[in-house]
């Protein structure tokens, strides 16, 4: 009689349920940047247009590494339909100070997946948190340096245009310590 080896099945941790859902709010996060970037680059504000497409990519990045590990840890990434974005903005400062809440939110969002991965003793994936715990750091801090210039602009958005072309606010480069991204980062 021939023996057939069975197929394990993976129950899904609540850590990885959790993970499944941050690649939604990070394509939903993607896509609400590019909803503001295109507002910024119709309204000929092309630096600040350029730091939010660069956003965009940045959160697109942050869900395919998050599809990276799910496949590596032998999870089925799932691939999900994202929330509606904001599209309708009256002034720059509304636009900024969503983007300072958005990463707000999403650092409460990666403190939860750190403290599932380490209330479940999976420290592989608390180790792959750091690194977005870390990131979130700079996110808030670039974002809420973002708002203060626009709020110390007094409306005049070539000064918040020559302070993003001068510091390139968030724009650290590439990070060697990043994980990998599903399909290569962009």
């Amino acid at each position: 009689m021939a023996v057939t080896a069975k197929k394990i099945q993976h129950k899904e941790s609540q850590f990885e349920h959790l993970l499944q859902g941050q690649v939604k709010n990070e394509f939903t996060a993607s896509q609400q940047y590019i909803a503001v970037a295109v507002w910024f680059d119709d309204s000929d504000l092309p630096q600040l247009a350029s730091h939010f497409y660069k956003q965009a990519l940045e959160e697109r990045n942050h869900g395919m590494m998050i599809v990276q590990y799910l496949m590596d840890n032998g999870v089925k990434p799932h691939i999900p339909a994202i929330e509606q974005v904001r599209n309708d903005f009256s002034e720059t400062r509304e636009l900024v100070a969503l983007a300072l809440e958005q990463e707000r939110e999403v650092t409460r969002e990666i403190e939860t997946l750190a403290k599932t991965a380490r209330d479940e003793g999976n420290y592989i994936g608390e180790q792959f948190m750091q690194w977005f715990l870390k990131e979130q750091v700079e996110e808030v801090a670039s974002m809420s340096t973002l708002l203060n210039v626009v709020d110390r602009s007094n409306g005049n958005l070539f000064d918040v245009e020559t302070f993003l072309a001068r510091e390139s606010v968030g724009d650290e480069g590439a990070d060697a310590t990043a994980p990998k991204a599903a399909g290569g980062a962009l």
